[in-house]
């Protein structure tokens, strides 16, 4: 049989694979995208800043860590309706009471009653393409990844032989391949020390 009487099924499974593949190829795309430039921005995360009234009474700090302090933080987190219990407490003096918590801390002035917040709000979709996409998930989702290599490769394969004449493998497609191919292995002969 030659390669015409192929072409059919060929285009077949490259549609079904395609249409596979696309949802896992958004998520794939956008996480590398994300994660190639870890090094200008955090990808997971995005910084949180905001001042907020603290609606109290005057109110004073011991110096350093206390049982008092604690007390006191609990009474600014609750007028705050602030939820997340604190890590650590200090007041580095007694108008000042630092509150630190997993991925935030609040710098409240007693005095003017002003709490400064900083922190990290997570960035949902991204965070969770990044840990499927670095396969923090392990055993069940590497199965996930290599089913996609293996639609990937089937994308690749079929894609090749579908296009007969000058526009396909024996034409154009061929300086193509060749020229997707040498982009890692240029990459790799020219980085090496």
């Amino acid at each position: 049989m030659s390669l015409k009487h192929f072409r059919p099924l060929l285009r077949a499974v490259h549609r079904d694979a395609g249409y596979l593949a696309v949802g896992l190829t958004i998520i794939y795309a956008m996480s590398g995208l994300a994660v190639n430039h870890i090094k200008d921005w955090d990808p997971n995360f995005t910084e949180v800043r905001q001042t907020l009234q603290v609606p109290i009474g005057e109110l004073q700090a011991e110096p350093g860590q206390s049982p008092a302090n604690d007390q006191l933080a609990r009474s600014v987190l609750h007028a705050l309706n602030w939820k997340e219990p604190p890590r650590s407490v200090y007041a580095p003096t007694a108008d000042e009471l630092d509150i630190t918590f997993e991925n935030a801390d609040l710098h409240v002035d007693l005095k003017r009653r002003v709490a400064v917040h900083n922190g990290q709000r997570d960035r949902f979709l991204l965070r969770s393409a990044n840990f499927l996409h670095l396969n923090r998930g392990k055993k069940a989702w590497t199965y996930v990844a290599d089913g996609y290599a293996l639609i990937l490769l089937t994308l690749a394969v079929s894609g090749m032989f579908m296009i007969k004449g000058k526009q396909g493998l024996f034409g154009r497609g061929a300086l193509l391949v060749l020229l997707g191919a040498s982009v890692p292995v240029c990459y790799i002969l020219l980085s090496r020390p």
